[in-house]
């Protein structure tokens, strides 16, 4: 079928990415032991980090909210990118030239490929310009605040030269057409034809975390031009202000490393935090501090319950930076992180503070922030006579719920009394006020989660059972299954039990209920749905093992673990699917050939356990723990082999039937040799 990428290629470009760089881009990740790595999930909102990224296996697996895959499915999902496209995407980031069937293009190319690589090309045309003689305003403006070419150059300023169709001219000439150069928003449409949405302006290059150019913000510099100061693209396929920071990908590294983040509200005050030395500042793009962006941010920071991230607004002291930072304080509750308030003397942003007074003064502002509460307390009471005794009591009203809401125990009584001395009044009499919009802020919330528990109580509820079905072929199969020769197996597959509110009795779902025929529909089954039981715990960690390191653990070992006896049948039936593809073992597709012959409900199972942390630490060799315990299994399996055909042997008559008895007795010595030759691993 033409255009279809070649499934080798598919491969080629799997084995040589690491999913770790490719996530890290969206994802701070840390160490979370042997060849493990986790971070904040980007596809839910969470305080404990519980993402988690397997390089060597090449998936990744959120436990909290069940996303998963591998290195396609992520780019698919973070930037609704078609298969084909992530792909294409990352051969290009590693060099590799892919083949097509038929030697025919993409046949599922989406647009979001032209448009980057139009706003790229837009990018490098803005860039050349500002070198041009028609450009000295530009230069002129950059220059004024302190920014010389190669500070440009670094942030990919540009230049849209004055004129209706010099951007569009050049890139119809490079292949573009005019379709797509509306839908990247680099054309206009207007009555008379489409024309360069920038003209006559300064412009920054905004792009993703991953670098890419989604857009561009763009600073009036004639006085005859009669639109916006700033004038962003609009919104696109691949922009969307909201989810967007500007910086964010050159600062992205160092929020990480020092897990600290400076919000500022401008492009030129971005590049003069960064060549001040505050390389964690980032910008808005044209709106509002909203939660799309704190979602970014959480994920950057790493910004998990333990609380240790700094979030910096700067604000300018006028009446709209008080609002701003208002806004940014009805998010503030969203991050675990400790959230900062820096206002600069005189009322100066950081780029005008960096002119005026040096590097040094932009570093000062950063350092002496104060925390937000304090600020936003300050606003609060700002509005108020506190000389008359109206006004304070006013005061007080608006002002303790803003104490009562604050997380750290230890922080709500030294604000408490700071807010008592800031108003002139009785500590008793504040504390009570404080107490009390606690009191309606709780009632408020436990209200509204009975509404939601009120309305979650409609769903079914459903419990995994593992006692009922078969092990070896799985929930989906209907017909009674072969029992394998030693092999033993005694747990079922998983089930499911559904209660109803209001029911007054309970349905398996491991059977059709009497009177219907209907196909069985069964849930996914979870690592956390499976026994705690020692056997079992066993049976899982040897699994994770053959899945994650299936080279190391070796053929021969995998091929006898393959045929052990397992308690847990939805354990069992991925031992089935590992067994019937072993000679895939050391291919780099391994885990997805295994997920992919699996009945569906054990699917998210197989993802978890090629993703979980492997149970043992780096300093032990885990290279040797991972042949332990699949050992571990195997001796397992031998030791009930043994005395099954023990209890055989008792029961064979040597005399009326020698041949037998002389074969279990071969079996027996065979299976102790088996045993001692694991032990001497």
């Amino acid at each position: 079928m033409a255009g279809l990428i070649r499934r080798g290629d598919i491969d080629e470009v799997r084995s040589r990415i690491n999913i770790a760089d490719v996530v890290g881009d969206f994802v701070t990740l840390k160490s979370a032991g042997v060849g493990s790595m986790k971070g904040l999930c980007p596809f839910h909102d969470e305080r404990s980090p519980s993402f988690h990224v397997r390089p060597q296996v090449g998936y990744y697996h959120c436990f909290g909210c069940g996303e998963g895959g591998d290195v396609f499915t992520f780019l698919q999902k973070m930037d609704h990118v078609t298969f084909s496209e992530a792909v294409e995407r990352l051969a290009a980031k590693i060099g590799y030239q892919l083949h097509y069937e038929d030697g025919g293009p993409a046949a599922d190319q989406g647009n979001r490929a032209r448009l980057l690589a139009a706003n790229e090309a837009a990018r490098e045309y803005f860039a050349e310009q500002l070198t041009a003689p028609g450009a000295d305003a530009g230069r002129a403006f950059l220059g004024e605040r302190g920014f010389d070419a190669s500070v440009a150059a670094h942030f990919g300023v540009g230049y849209a030269p004055q004129g209706w169709d010099n951007l569009g001219k050049h890139l119809r000439g490079r292949g573009f057409t005019e379709a797509e150069l509306t839908a990247a928003g680099l054309l206009s449409a207007g009555d008379r034809g489409t024309y360069d949405r920038f003209r006559g302006r300064l412009i920054w290059p905004i792009r993703d975390q991953t670098g890419q150019t989604v857009g561009f913000g763009a600073r009036r510099l004639f006085d005859d031009d009669k639109g916006p100061k700033y004038l962003n693209t609009p919104e696109t396929p691949i922009y969307h202000k909201a989810q967007v920071l500007y910086g964010l990908d050159l600062a992205k590294r160092d929020i990480a490393r020092s897990r600290q983040v400076v919000v500022v509200e401008g492009y030129t005050d971005v590049m003069a935090c960064h060549l001040a030395g505050v390389t964690t500042a980032v910008a808005t793009c044209g709106t509002s501090f909203g939660v799309d962006h704190i979602k970014i941010m959480r994920r950057v920071l790493s910004d998990d319950s333990a609380g240790l991230g700094e979030v910096i607004f700067t604000f300018d002291p006028d009446a709209a930076g008080q609002k701003a930072a208002l806004r940014a304080f009805s998010e503030e509750q969203r991050f675990a992180a400790q959230t900062y308030v820096a206002v600069a003397p005189d009322g100066l942003d950081p780029c005008d503070l960096r002119l005026a007074q040096g590097d040094d003064a932009v570093r000062r502002l950063v350092k002496g922030k104060k925390p937000m509460f304090e600020f936003v307390i300050k606003q609060k009471l700002s509005a108020y006579d506190l000389e008359t005794v109206e006004g304070r009591v006013a005061a007080l009203r608006d002002a303790a719920p803003i104490v009562a809401d604050i997380r750290d125990p230890a922080l709500r009584p030294a604000y408490t009394r700071q807010l008592a001395k800031m108003l002139a009044m009785e500590l008793d009499d504040v504390r009570r006020a404080v107490d009390s919009a606690g009191s309606r802020s709780s009632a408020s919330t436990s209200a509204s989660g009975a509404a939601s528990g009120r309305d979650g109580g409609r769903a079914l509820e459903a419990r995994p059972d593992a006692r009922s079905g078969d092990a070896r072929h799985g929930a989906s199969s209907g017909t009674p299954a072969a029992v394998s020769h030693g092999r033993g197996d005694a747990g079922g597959a998983q089930g499911v039990v559904v209660v109803t509110p209001g029911a007054q009795s309970i349905t398996s779902l491991a059977e059709p209920a009497p009177g219907f025929d209907q196909p069985v529909v069964r849930p996914s089954v979870s690592i956390t749905d499976l026994p705690s039981t020692t056997a079992v715990r066993t049976e899982r960690d040897a699994l994770m093992a053959l899945l994650q390191s299936p080279v190391i653990v070796g053929r021969e070992l995998l091929g006898q673990a393959s045929v052990c006896g397992f308690n847990n049948g939805a354990l069992a039936a991925i031992r089935d699917s590992i067994g019937r593809n072993i000679d895939a073992f050391d291919r780099p597709d391994w885990v997805a050939v295994v997920q992919a012959d699996v009945p569906e409900e054990y699917r998210s199972l197989v993802e978890q356990l090629a993703v979980a942390p492997i149970p043992e630490r780096p300093e032990r060799q885990p290279e040797l723990y991972l042949r332990r315990i699949t050992s571990s299994l195997i001796q397992r399996h031998l030791g009930r082999r043994k005395e099954e055909l023990k209890g055989t042997l008792q029961r064979t008559d040597a005399v009326a039937q020698p041949e037998v008895y002389r074969d279990i007795q071969r079996q027996l010595v065979q299976l102790e040799a088996d045993r001692r030759a694991l032990q001497a691993e």
